[in-house]
């Protein structure tokens, strides 16, 4: 038996350690290809609904636009059809980002632009609206596809890059600057919804950069609270006026990460973070109600701090500072909610008719005020129960008490009555 040759083995070792790799990434180059092929027959069995061109109010069953138009009758919103002249721009379709990216389509954005670099796995599917079918796709070619059978008339453009390398960051700014519904024309709102800091500075700087208003959000690694905010260049503080305490020095935020270890995610936590975003979207853009400046959230004492942040005069960003002199003249103040400017002063809702016979009752708490019987009732509709009247006590019921007995002397007449 010849002896063994350990110099041939520990020669032979990086090779086959590199043909390990080369094995485990053709796998997974197998395992995509499989998954968009799969996608690829499902799009073939289902047939999405034909397009809109204008959005109606016109209230029937085959009108996807029926109830948002209805904030119209009911003067919430005075132009909600120009929301088809918007675009969005998401970077990050994590928990929050999917869910409102989701919102956005089915609230009628016109355009609507994603970046992610992941791929949809299975561990996803506890908060995202992708399905186990797309695991291994990447997840902006998966929300293309699932937004678009949502919504074929939103136009959609997804971009699976690193934003934080130097050519990809400039392909950002690119499309922020020449992404608008209109051909080159900027979008009109950024929505950062990354998980690391080094994303948020990419998106952070290419905002500041281009003078483009932008929100930002997350959500905290244990799940239970989270935060979006509103970022005016120079106006309102950057994400680099106020960084946080702790950052990744010199390493990629990446290899911080221990093996076996995640952060927590919670579906109501995310959800609940991409409402508040989205609803701070279509009240900036759509003009209506309070806009946030900066809104959080507290899960375990249903806290919502909100605050207006401003700009750091001695930021690092040279961008910021360059903002904030531009804005210097203007004086701009943070918007404070005023009841008589917005016709809330009774807070009701206006109808452009009243087809139920709904009447607006004072806050007094008396019901004893409202004549149910003067009311106008269509035909067929008619008071689930008659209202009575609060009972009338006797006065010789009533017992007269005199504040200067004693507690003594009021058990003894009790005794008495007994």
């Amino acid at each position: 038996m010849k002896p063994l040759n350990f110099g041939c083995v520990l020669d032979a070792l990086p090779i086959v350690m590199d043909m390990e790799e080369e094995v485990a990434a053709l796998r997974a180059q197998v395992a995509a290809l499989e998954a968009r092929l799969h996608a690829a027959e499902a799009e073939k069995n289902h047939v999405r609904r034909a397009k809109v061109d204008e959005m109606s109010a016109e209230v029937v069953d085959d009108n996807p636009y029926s109830r948002l138009m209805a904030l119209k009758r009911m003067g919430i919103v005075y132009n909600y059809e120009d929301i088809r002249t918007l675009s969005v721009l998401v970077v990050g379709l994590g928990g929050i980002g999917s869910v409102a990216a989701e919102m956005l389509t089915r609230c009628g954005i016109g355009k609507l632009i994603m970046y992610d670099y992941d791929h949809v796995e299975l561990a996803n599917m506890n908060r995202l609206f992708f399905r186990p079918h797309q695991a291994g796709m990447t997840k902006t070619a998966a929300a293309t596809q699932t937004l678009r059978d949502i919504n074929p008339d939103v136009v959609f453009e997804d971009y699976t890059m690193d934003i934080t390398t130097t050519a990809n960051f400039e392909q950002l700014k690119d499309r922020i600057q020449h992404g608008g519904v209109v051909a080159r024309t900027p979008v009109d709102l950024v929505l950062s919804c990354v998980d690391n800091f080094g994303a948020r500075m990419s998106i952070n700087q290419a905002c500041n950069e281009l003078g483009q208003v932008w929100m930002e959000s997350g959500v905290s690694e244990d799940a239970v609270s989270g935060h979006i905010q509103l970022l005016l260049p120079g106006r309102t503080a950057c994400f680099e006026c106020l960084p946080p305490l702790i950052v990744a020095s010199g390493i990629s935020e990446a290899t911080l990460k221990r093996e076996g270890v995640c952060a927590a995610s919670l579906p109501t936590t995310m959800g609940l973070v991409a409402a508040m975003l989205v609803q701070n979207t279509l009240k900036h853009l759509l003009g209506f109600g309070q806009v946030s400046y900066y809104l959080g959230y507290s899960a375990m004492k249903d806290f919502f701090p909100r605050d207006v942040m401003r700009p750091n005069p001695e930021c690092g960003s040279r961008f910021c500072r360059d903002q904030q002199a531009a804005h210097k003249e203007s004086k701009w103040q943070p918007m404070v909610w005023d009841d008589s400017k917005h016709g809330a002063n009774d807070g009701a809702v206006h109808h452009e008719d009243n087809e139920w016979g709904i009447v607006t009752c004072g806050g007094d708490g008396n019901d004893a005020n409202v004549d149910d019987t003067h009311s106008t009732m269509s035909s067929g509709i008619g008071f689930a129960y008659v209202h009575s009247p609060p009972a009338v006590v006797p006065t010789d019921d009533l017992v007269h008490v005199n504040d200067s007995q004693s507690l003594e002397e009021l058990m003894s007449q009790l005794q008495a009555l007994k």
